[in-house]
């Protein structure tokens, strides 16, 4: 027995075509990846275009001092690789550095909490290898964007006044940028960036003499690692204020930027339904939800619906198991167990018998290969002070602080891209006047705590939340992801679960109703969690929410149609294209010709 959608269901249909893409992020990406497109560049081209034009009309979700992580497959290749835009902690962020400034958490603001960018680093390699079309032509949509100006997006204007108070006081930069007339901008302000505008001109004249494309690209590259960053590095050394409420300054210098530069690893996979689904390795928080579905794989069909009581419950404490998992044994440690090993048959088995009737309140990490788990510091409903984070995320209630942005694109020759971009939000650390922009704070994301798999240590990558995915069937190819901080691969698992096992066309799985826990450690600061805790819409109904209720969950209602930001593109069967995106927040767009 299966679950398909009510036939009182409505839905968008999917668009099919030569191309398609989709996007969780401002409508001037999708356009800008549509224009690239249609004047015959390829996914990759469109892909780092719209990447580039979310730097500018977007700034609070993501930014070019931030992060990247994507799932990138050539036409004919038979795996994806993933490209990786995660760069590391400085050499001089040590744990030791942060218990002598009196500090047991890395801050969420400011830039003591600032990796490495790989973001920008990361497109331009992928534009070089993949992509078709020159440094110039790609860039020129944010160009213009930057200095002739846009339409500031709402979610943008209030989080610059969720934050003006600390830009008057103590980031003047920031203000003078994102407030010029002292004020909070309103929705629909045109908002310009010059000083972005001047950066993005100087990576296309560091290639004017340059031989090739790969060259210009390359000397880009090159410029932005060793000229422009450094920059950065300098302006943060001096002290300003951070999340805990004291200054710092920052400790990114050149040295740290010289040893780093982008790259592609290879995807984790494992089987679910016939599909093979694919995610970055346990750097990310991917593979949790790969645990999630070879832990779902021997459940009847019947079960897995998450419209049901039964479903749902199955859900939220399968996706407890994984993430108890994953706050224990996920990080860039050289590693105590393999990935392999959180993957393996039996020890799955073992997690899966843990799940009862009832809704869990501990947090159960596993022992594989027989290896004690350590257990991060767990704080139980910590709340942040009023704008002292910044941390584009959902918060616990499903009201969204912002989020940060998703990209997927397929075109007509079967190339395709799924990628989570994020970080170096307006709200991360004050702005560097002569380069627009600020660094990021994915440190937030390390332990101060030795041993552990995600704990603080020069040269090693946070953990990161980014977490797009790719599924392919023989000719058949799926990418799709979403904003969300801890919340992504859990908004992408119930559409995943509905394309599948129930059948639902890939709009309607993104439109029906869907849920997340709150049972998880936090991935960014103040570190917190809460047990038992579910989140639902509203949708779900009053019948199977009671049940919820009545199994041990805490439910918080977030309203009909207020969580996940889940967007896709793929290819079918029959090779036809198809792309579809998130109603919620009216900030999805799907597009294909």
């Amino acid at each position: 027995m299966t679950f398909t959608p009510p036939s009182s269901f409505t839905t968008r249909p999917t668009l099919r075509g030569t191309f398609g893409m989709s996007a969780s992020t401002h409508w001037t990406a999708t356009a800008t990846a549509q224009a690239v497109l249609e004047r015959g560049g390829n996914a990759f081209d469109a892909a780092v275009a719209a990447a580039f034009v979310l730097h500018v009309v977007e700034p609070h979700l993501n930014g070019p001092g931030g992060d990247l992580v994507a799932l990138v497959r050539q036409a004919g290749a038979a795996e994806p690789l993933v490209l990786m835009g995660q760069g590391p902690a400085p050499a001089a962020a040590t744990i030791e550095h942060f218990e002598r400034r009196g500090l047991d958490l890395v801050p969420g603001a400011g830039a003591l909490a600032a990796t490495v960018p790989g973001a920008v680093d990361a497109w331009l390699l992928l534009l070089r290898d993949h992509g078709t079309w020159e440094p110039a032509d790609v860039l020129s949509f944010a160009i213009g964007y930057a200095r002739e100006g846009h339409p500031l997006v709402a979610g943008a204007a209030a989080t610059i006044g969720r934050v003006a108070d600390l830009f008057r006081a103590q980031w003047p930069s920031s203000a003078e940028l994102w407030m010029p007339d002292g004020e909070v901008p309103s929705a629909d302000t045109l908002m310009r960036n010059p000083a972005w505008a001047g950066v993005l001109d100087e990576l296309i004249a560091a290639g004017d003499t340059a031989a090739d494309r790969a060259g210009r690209i390359d000397a880009a590259r090159e410029h932005w690692m060793t000229a422009v960053l450094p920059r950065a590095a300098e302006f943060v050394r001096t002290p300003h204020r951070h999340s805990d409420g004291a200054d710092h300054p920052g400790v990114l210098d050149a040295a740290d930027l010289a040893s780093w530069r982008a790259g592609y690893e290879p995807a984790v996979t494992a089987r679910f339904r016939g599909w093979d689904v694919y995610k970055a390795g346990t750097w990310s928080q991917g593979p949790a939800l790969l645990q999630v579905l070879r832990m779902l794989e021997t459940a009847e069909d019947s079960q897995l619906d998450p419209a049901t009581a039964e479903g749902a419950h199955l859900l939220l404490e399968t996706q407890k198991l994984a993430y108890a998992d994953r706050d224990a044994w996920f990080g860039d440690a050289d590693g105590v167990v393999e990935v392999s090993a959180l993957l393996a048959d039996d020890y799955l088995a073992r997690r899966r018998e843990l799940i009862g009737d009832r809704a869990s309140t501990e947090l159960r990490p596993g022992a594989p290969e027989g290896h004690a788990p350590t257990l991060p510091p767990l704080r139980a409903d910590v709340v942040a002070a009023a704008g002292a984070t910044g941390e584009p995320t959902v918060d616990r209630s499903g009201q969204t602080r912002g989020d940060t942005v998703h990209i997927d694109v397929i075109d007509r020759w079967g190339n395709v891209v799924s990628a989570t971009p994020s970080g170096g939000w307006l709200q991360s650390s004050p702005v560097v006047p002569s380069l627009g922009f600020c660094l990021g704070t994915r440190l937030q994301m390390t332990w101060l705590q030795p041993g552990h798999p995600a704990s603080l240590v020069p040269g090693r990558r946070p953990r990161t939340t980014l977490t797009p995915t790719l599924l392919s069937r023989g000719d058949e190819v799926t990418a799709m992801g979403s904003p969300g901080g801890d919340q992504q691969d859990q908004w992408q698992l119930p559409v995943l679960l509905r394309m599948l096992v129930g059948a639902y066309s890939p709009q309607q799985a993104i439109d029906a109703p869907t849920l997340h826990t709150t049972a998880v450690a936090d991935s960014f600061w103040p570190r917190s969690w809460s047990p038992a805790g579910a989140v639902v819409e509203d949708r779900l109904g009053d019948e199977v929410i009671a049940e919820l209720e009545r199994r041990g969950h805490r439910v918080r209602r977030a309203g009909d149609w207020a969580l996940g930001r889940v967007s896709a593109v793929g290819r079918d069967a029959e090779g036809l294209l198809w792309a579809a995106a998130n109603p919620r927040g009216a900030q999805g767009y799907a597009a294909g010709r």
